[in-house]
């Protein structure tokens, strides 16, 4: 498999393969209608000017999403996403660029698993985090 990562690749400070996203207005609206989650915040502007943006925002779940999949990517299909856990300390916009990132904070074998624990996030484009998390995923071996 060509873009499998194996446990053996991996070392602790390596940096995920970034993924880059730019939702745009019918992103929202369609993650609205798939997640059910229909807060004007995301889709009117008036609404989200009266509760003090400039603008509608990013649903934090959505971006949550583009973490999870940085990290599909990243380990390839034999690869198990294992845990994912974010916090939402700043707001996106559309169309703006969000770029999602990671950095591998601990490799180790627990309960026959190898297993490799990653510091993630997502940055807009002033190089802000605007949702720190973390990961822990499932890699195969290649013995």
């Amino acid at each position: 498999m060509a873009n499998q990562l194996y446990f053996e690749d991996v070392q602790e400070g390596m940096e995920v393969t970034p993924l880059v996203k730019q939702p745009d207005r019918m992103q929202l609206v369609r993650y609205a209608g798939a997640s059910g989650d229909y807060n004007p915040l995301h889709y009117d502007d008036n609404v989200a000017k009266a509760q003090g943006q400039p603008m509608v925002i990013v649903h934090g779940l959505l971006k949550c999403a583009f973490l999870a999949q940085l990290m599909t990517d990243w380990i390839g299909d034999q690869g198990k996403l294992f845990k994912l856990g974010v916090q939402y300390r700043g707001t996106d916009f559309p169309p703006e660029q969000i770029t999602c990132k990671g950095t591998v904070t601990k490799k180790y074998v627990e309960d026959g698993k190898h297993l490799v624990d990653c510091e993630i996030w997502t940055e807009n484009p002033k190089g802000e985090k605007t949702t720190p998390g973390h990961a822990t995923v499932i890699l195969p071996t290649k013995g």
